[in-house]
C-alpha cells in the first residue's frame, strides 16, 4: 500500500504559507514589471488568493509564451504572478513528501540533487560494473520523445490519487494541469514549478518498475534521460525492450527512436553535458561554448563561481584558465 500525503488542502492556501511562498518566489525576480506590480498590492493580492482558493473560486489563468535557446530551442510558457504564487505554494507543501517516496538515482529538480552528482553517480557505477576499468562496461542510454508535451493529463491525475486523499488537493492540481495543453488531454508547461514536480512524480512510476520489477542494479535518471549500465550486453537488450514496453503502456511516452544508444564505456557517452570515456571525461563541445557565451556578455562573479564548480568535476584545467581569462577580460571596470 502506498504512503498518503499527510497534509491537507488548509495547509496549502493558508495565508502564512502563501506569504513563505511569495518570499521564495521574488528571488531574483525582484526587479521584474509583474512582481514588482503585484507587489503594490501585496496583502490584497495574497488575501483575494487565499479567498479565491478558500471558496473553490481559483482557476488558473492563461500563460504567456515565448522562445528560448538553451542550448536547444525551447517554447516556455509563463503563468501570472498570481498563478506562479499559487504554483509555489502548492511545491513547497508537497515537494517534501513525493522527495520522500523518489528513488534515491533520481537527480533532476531536487534537493541535494541536480547533474553534478548524477554524473558523481554515473562514474561511481562505472567504475563497479568495470570493476575498475579492468572488464567491459555496457551502457544503455534512451531519452523519451517530446517529454512534457506528451505527460498524459488522465494517467497523472490517477497517480497523483494513489498518494493525495484529500479531494480538494486534487481538484485544485487539476485545475492547474488542465490549464495548458499541448494536444488534447497531454503536456505540461514548461516553466511552471509545478510541472518540475509533477513530471517526477510521473516518472516515479516508471523508476519504481525499473528498480523493482526489471531489478536494474545501475540505473540513473535526470528528467528524460537516463542511462542503464551492465557488463552484459544481452541484459541491457532485455531491459530495453521491458522499458519501451512500460512506457508504451502505461504511461503513453515513446522512447526517442534516435536517441537509443548501446556502446561500451571505450566509446564517448554524451551524458549531462560531460562526455565520458573510461578514465577521464570532457565538456560537451556545445556546453562549453554555451558557457564562454554567458561569462563573455554576463560577467557575474556568481556565474564564474558555479562553473569553476561544474568543471571541477572533470579534466578541465585548460579550461579553467580560459574562463577566467575571459571572465577579467569582459567583466566591467567599476
Amino acid at each position: 500500500m502506498k504512503k498518503k500525503l499527510n497534509i491537507n488542502y488548509l495547509d496549502i492556501i493558508a495565508t502564512g504559507n502563501l506569504l513563505v511562498a511569495w518570499q521564495e518566489f521574488i528571488v531574483d525576480k525582484t526587479k521584474k514589471k509583474d512582481v514588482i506590480e503585484f507587489s503594490l498590492s501585496l496583502a490584497d493580492n495574497i488575501l483575494q488568493l487565499n479567498s479565491e482558493l478558500a471558496n473553490d473560486a481559483y482557476r488558473h489563468g492563461p500563460y504567456q509564451d515565448f522562445y528560448i535557446s538553451d542550448p536547444k530551442l525551447r517554447h516556455i510558457h509563463k503563468a501570472s504572478v498570481r498563478d506562479r504564487l499559487a504554483h509555489h505554494a502548492i511545491y513547497r507543501q508537497l515537494y517534501p513528501f513525493f522527495d520522500r517516496i523518489f528513488i534515491a538515482h533520481s537527480y533532476s529538480c531536487r534537493l541535494d540533487k541536480g547533474t553534478h552528482r548524477a554524473i558523481m553517480a554515473f562514474n561511481k557505477m562505472m567504475g563497479r560494473v568495470s570493476h575498475n576499468h579492468t572488464k567491459t562496461c555496457w551502457i544503455l542510454q534512451c531519452d523519451i520523445r517530446k517529454f512534457f508535451d506528451n505527460i498524459n493529463h488522465q494517467i497523472l491525475s490517477e497517480i497523483l490519487r494513489e498518494y493525495i486523499a484529500d479531494e480538494k488537493i486534487l481538484s485544485l492540481l487539476n485545475n492547474i494541469i488542465s490549464s495548458y495543453e499541448s494536444a488534447p488531454g497531454r503536456g505540461l508547461p514548461l516553466g511552471n514549478l509545478t510541472s518540475q514536480l509533477l513530471v517526477n512524480i510521473y516518472m516515479n512510476s516508471f523508476d519504481q518498475y525499473v528498480k523493482h520489477q526489471v531489478k536494474a542494479k545501475y540505473y540513473i535518471r535526470y528528467a528524460d534521460d537516463f542511462v542503464f549500465l551492465s557488463a552484459d550486453r544481452d541484459e541491457l537488450l532485455g531491459i530495453l525492450a521491458k522499458i519501451d514496453r512500460f512506457l508504451n503502456d502505461k504511461l503513453k511516452l515513446q522512447i526517442h527512436p534516435r536517441k537509443i544508444y548501446l556502446k561500451t564505456i571505450e566509446r564517448e557517452v554524451d551524458f549531462l553535458g560531460w562526455v565520458n570515456f573510461s578514465e577521464h571525461k570532457v565538456l560537451r563541445t556545445k556546453t562549453k561554448r554555451r558557457m564562454m557565451t554567458k561569462i563573455k556578455n554576463s560577467p557575474k562573479p556568481a556565474s564564474l563561481a558555479s562553473y569553476l564548480g561544474m568543471l571541477k568535476h572533470g579534466d578541465a584545467s585548460n579550461l579553467k584558465r580560459e574562463l577566467v581569462n575571459n571572465y577579467w577580460i569582459n567583466f566591467p571596470e567599476q
